[in-house]
Order: C-alpha cells, then structure tokens, then sequence
C-alpha cells in the first residue's frame, strides 16, 4: 500500500504560485523549488512531475483566484461597483509577492522563447477577460452603464489599463492611487 505524502498538495501549489510570481519561470530553480517547498528531488518529481508541470499548476491557481475574487466583489459590490473596487484593490495590496500580474509576466518572458506555458498564460488573461466583459454585460443589464459600449471591447480596454497599473504600482516615481482614481472615473462615465 502506498504511502500517503507529508505535505498538503495545495498548498504547496500556493506556495509555488508566489515563488514564481515574484521571481518568474527562469527566475526560479528546481533547487530554489526544493528549498523553499521543503521537498527532497523523488518527492518534487512524485507530487509534481516537473518544474514547468508545476509552474502551469500554480498559474491555474492564480487565474482562478483572480477570477473568483472578481465574482465574490461582485456579489458583493455589484458588478460596476467591482470593476471601480478593483484599481484601488490591486495597488492596495500589500501581501503580493509582487503586484505585477503574473500571467502577463509569464507570457512577455516566455511568449519569444515559444514556451508552453506562455500560451497557458495567454489563455489564462483570454479567461479573465471575459470575466470583466460578462462584468460589463451585467452592469449593461442593471442600467449601470449605457448599452451603446461593445462590453468585449470594455473589457480588453479594462484589463489593459490594470495590467498597466499593475506594472505603474511596482514604481516609485508615480502615484498610482491616482491613476487607479483615474481608471474608476472612466468606468463612472460609461
């Protein structure tokens, strides 16, 4: 009968998610894995087959979390009311391994090399994006913001300034509270 492991898969996969998060696919060493996971080479490979299999497990993590965050503000908030919360909740952060999105991180460093895992990350942001266009769809439907607005578009344009912010927040030499502010004014005069 085969033994049950010693470590909590999950978070292990959690803790991945932030070692590669802060320090990207190339960044990050199946010896810095092993280290910081707290696990032996024939234990690593057994829970996860590879660094990349873990890579592509831990950025699923990410966009999942990302995506239900977005879901339960909703419930929450509303759904205009959650895209205006969230510029002020992404430079609000401070627990982030960093606030930089990791599925853009991951596909500008591995979409050139043609890797896997940057088609992954594209598919991930694919993903994401839709959850802010049926955001935008909703609020259409509440009345919140005026049906004339193609809400796909709304929701590339949305993403793309907080992919921005979220790189503008990493800097020292702007204010990003006040281009979140900015980001939230637009979305009052849809």
């Amino acid at each position: 009968m085969p033994r049950k492991p010693a470590y909590d898969r999950d978070a292990l996969i959690a803790q991945a998610r932030d070692i590669f998060w802060r320090h990207g696919w190339a960044g990050t060493s199946l010896k810095d894995l092993e280290r910081e996971l707290k696990l032996k080479p024939g234990s690593f490979y057994a829970a996860f087959g590879s660094k990349d299999a873990l890579y592509a497990l831990a950025l699923e993590r990410y966009a999942q979390d990302g995506v239900a965050s977005m879901l339960a503000l909703a419930e929450e908030l509303g759904p205009l009311g959650a895209l205006k919360a969230q510029p002020y909740r992404v430079i609000a952060a401070s627990d982030l391994p960093t606030k930089a999105c990791m599925l853009a991180k991951t596909y500008a460093e591995l979409q050139a090399k043609d890797h896997e895992l940057a088609g992954q990350a594209g598919a991930h942001m694919i993903a994401m994006k839709s959850c802010f266009a049926d955001l935008f769809r909703r609020a259409q439907k509440a009345g919140e913001i005026s049906s004339d607005h193609d809400p796909e578009r709304l929701a590339a344009r949305y993403q793309s300034d907080l992919l921005g912010l979220r790189l503008t927040a990493e800097r020292d030499d702007v204010n990003a509270a006040e281009i979140a502010a900015d980001i939230a004014a637009d979305l009052d005069r849809l």
